[in-house]
Formats: structure tokens, C-alpha cells, sequence
């Protein structure tokens, strides 16, 4: 099928995967036709084949994207010991999230819907951000500066803590991106048993 009057890959694709995430995250990925996607667009359904060959492999593409965007933003942090490592990290991860709630959302409520193969590749970017905080918990455990009885567990459960804040948080609340922030990333270091500087 021809493509729509005035369309471009690089202008209507993204509109595409901007649509997807938007009615994924509002109605869940299996709510969610190909029509409904086209016509968020405001294309013939035909045409979303053009970029993209199935539902499936944009519920993929995004939730790859995310994870990719996630990891290259992490390795921008520079180093630090592990107080301050694990003070970035929880700051780092709370700005990175609350300005994509849709992609979190996704990222999380939307993994069971993914095929074998693709949920194998997703699970994979997860454990290379799991680990990057890991190596901070252990590295200070090592040093005695963290008093952890198991890092691995650890991790999952700051990391859930820290992703939580999508679910609540709203502009305009009681308390502001920068305070939520500051407040997330004690209770982290509390955690690890380290007391925060008041």
C-alpha cells in the first residue's frame, strides 16, 4: 500500500511508536488494535505495515528503546564511592522516570505480553541495570560502609521502591521533582545503612 499523501518514515514512524505508547500505557497492549493505532496516527491501518510488521514488534521496539535510552543515560554518571555512587543513582533514576511514565508503565506492566524471545531480550537490558546498582551495593558492603545481608535483593527492592514514584507522583503536588528526589535518594542510603547528613 501506498503511503499516505505527505508522509515520511522518519515523521510518520515516530508517530507511530508516539501513538502505540500512548494507547498501551492508557488502555494496555492487548486492548490495543492496529486500527487504533492508525487512526491515532491518521492513517490507513494498511499503512502502519509499512513501519512496522506487527503489534508485537512495536510493544518490543519501545520497551528495547526504553531500556536502551535507560542504560545510556546511566553510563553518563561518572564514578563515585559507594555513598555517593548510590546517592547519584537513586537521584538519577527517579529524574530519569518521572519524565516517562508511559514507558515506565509499559516497560513493567507490558512484559508479559511479549513473546519468548523478545521478553529473553528485554529481561537481558533489566539485568545490566540491575547489575550496575549491584556493583555499587557490593563494592560497599566490601568497604563496610553499606550493611546489607544480601546485595541481590537489595537491588530489586530499592529499584522497585525507586520506580514506584511514577505511580503517585503528579506536577503541581505537594512536593516538587526536586524534593521527591532528595527524599527518595536518603531513603535509599537509609536502606543501605547509611544515615544521610541532615
Amino acid at each position: 500500500m501506498a503511503r499516505k499523501t505527505g508522509s515520511h518514515s522518519d515523521i510518520t514512524g515516530p508517530r507511530v511508536r508516539a501513538a502505540a505508547l500512548r494507547l498501551f500505557a492508557r488502555h494496555g497492549y492487548a486492548a490495543v488494535s492496529m486500527r487504533q493505532i492508525a487512526a491515532e496516527v491518521g492513517v490507513q491501518a494498511g499503512a502502519l505495515y509499512l513501519y512496522t510488521p506487527d503489534k508485537q514488534t512495536l510493544l518490543f521496539d519501545l520497551m528495547q528503546g526504553h531500556m536502551q535510552e535507560l542504560l545510556a543515560a546511566l553510563a553518563h554518571l561518572p564514578p563515585a564511592p559507594p555513598v555517593a555512587a548510590l546517592n547519584q543513582f537513586a537521584r538519577f533514576h527517579i529524574r530519569f522516570h518521572l519524565d516517562r511514565p508511559e514507558s515506565v508503565f509499559i516497560a513493567y506492566m507490558e512484559l508479559r505480553n511479549l513473546e519468548p524471545a523478545n521478553f529473553t531480550a528485554i529481561e537481558a537490558l533489566r539485568r545490566r541495570y540491575e547489575a550496575a546498582l549491584e556493583a555499587i551495593l557490593h563494592a560497599g558492603v566490601a568497604e563496610g560502609v553499606f550493611t546489607l545481608p544480601d546485595t541481590k535483593l537489595a537491588t530489586l527492592a530499592l529499584i522497585a521502591m525507586l520506580t514506584g514514584v511514577t505511580n503517585w507522583y503528579r506536577e503541581g503536588g505537594r512536593l516538587g521533582r526536586d524534593e521527591v528526589e532528595a527524599i527518595y535518594a536518603a531513603m535509599a542510603l537509609r536502606a543501605a545503612g547509611v544515615i544521610p547528613p541532615a
